[in-house]
Order: C-alpha cells, then structure tokens, then sequence
C-alpha cells in the first residue's frame, strides 16, 4: 500500500437527496426525462419511475447535494468542518470550492480522498458546481489531465488491489477493520427521508462527518497506522 502524506490530504463526503421532495413535485419535462432514466436503469424491478424517485438523489442531473463535509490533519488532531444548506445548494457549493481552491494555492500537493469518490463524491461535486455556475477548484477539475496528475485518493478503489467486480461498502470496512462506525444511526438510504419528511439537516451533518471521520481511519488502516483518538479529533 502507497504511504500518504496526511498533511496533505483532506478526506471529503456529501449528502444528497432529489431536487424535489417527491414525484408529484417535479415539473412536467423534468419529469418525462426522470421517467426515461428510471425505465431504463430500475427495469428489471418493475417499478415505476414513482416509486424510485427518492433514489433521484445519487444521479447529478437530478439530485442537489445538502452537505459536504471535510477533514483535515491540523497537526495531530484531525479537523472536521461542514458546508451545508436546505435550500441554497449554490451557496454551500460556493463556500467549499474557495475554500478548497485556498489550500490548493498553499499547497499544490493538497490531494481530495473519499470512499468510491472517483465514481460518486469526485464527479457529482464538479458537476453540480458546473450547473450552479460556480468555477470548479483545480484539485477537483480532472479534465484534460492525465491519471498521474489527478490528486485524487478513493479508500475503496485502494481495497480493490486492481479488482474491479466488487463494490465494498465503507460501513463493511469499518466493521472488518474494526473502526468504530458512521452508520450507528442512519445510513444513506434513509438520507432522503430524513431530509424531506423530518426535515433534521442537522442528523444529515452528523451522519455525514462520521463518515469524514471513517475514511480518515480506514486510510490510517491502510498505512499501518494507530487510529486518530476521539480526543484528537474535532468537529470546527
């Protein structure tokens, strides 16, 4: 496994959920376009477009994204910071790519690593700033650059070890590795609902720095070493 510099890293996470609370919410030609992409992608379940709308949230083109959280090693003590929003995704979005686009003029070694952040966090991050007119920061933009000059690091791209059948879930990590869980009170599948129905960002937030928090350990798991005690970690 390569060592990592965690000075250089810091570990990120979002939370999404669809555009609208629900179906019957959705304008009419958004939602012909919704019912194309889930014919075609939910089939085999034979489920309407309707019932598998709350799952709107994990594609860009229909989802918005309500919290990122990041983690940075500030000295010894892991920092945990959150950009969030109900209602304004331009402005969270805004906030994070000044910040992130700040550290990377200090530090051009700065690296972004996420859990599947190469298929999911990575991508849906420039695209929904791409789509909210904000410019997207450098370490983020991976257009026209080769692999090797991507500073991009994904916990379960590294567990693969070049396999690519199988998707292992950061909570399944966490378990075998023996650190202690993100998903103690929710999980993503129930991010949706908590956000439109109970309408608790705040529970969102939590969740989602816990899972800042998991990718952190898990990639000290993978360089040999000791796990960032609770005291040396803290929420800013």
């Amino acid at each position: 496994m390569i060592e990592f510099n965690f000075q250089n890293i810091i570990f990120l996470d979002i939370e999404t959920v669809p555009q609208y609370p629900d179906y019957q919410s959705v304008p009419d030609t958004f939602k012909k376009l919704w019912d194309k992409k889930a014919e075609r992608l939910f089939d085999e379940q034979h489920k309407s477009p309707d019932e598998v709308y709350h799952k709107a949230g994990i594609f860009s083109e229909f989802g918005k994204i309500i919290c990122v959280s990041v983690g940075y090693m500030y000295n010894n003590t892991l920092r945990v910071k959150s950009f969030y929003s109900d209602d304004n995704e331009a402005e969270l979005l805004s906030s994070f790519a000044d910040m992130i686009e700040k550290q990377y003029s200090k530090n051009l070694a700065l690296t972004l690593c996420a859990h599947n952040g190469k298929e999911f966090d990575f991508p849906y991050l420039a695209r929904r700033m791409l789509l909210n007119d904000i410019r997207i920061p450098t370490v983020l933009n991976v257009a026209g650059k080769k692999p090797w000059e991507i500073n991009h690091i994904d916990t379960m791209e590294l567990w693969k070890f070049g396999d690519y059948k199988n998707y292992t879930s950061l909570n399944l990590l966490t378990y075998i590795f023996d650190i202690p869980t993100p998903k103690d009170d929710i999980d993503g599948s129930m991010v949706c609902d908590v956000f439109y129905k109970d309408k608790d960002l705040d529970r969102i937030i939590r969740y989602c720095e816990k899972d800042v928090i998991a990718i952190a350990q898990l990639l000290r798991k993978y360089n040999y070493l000791a796990l960032i005690p609770d005291a040396n970690i803290e929420i800013v």
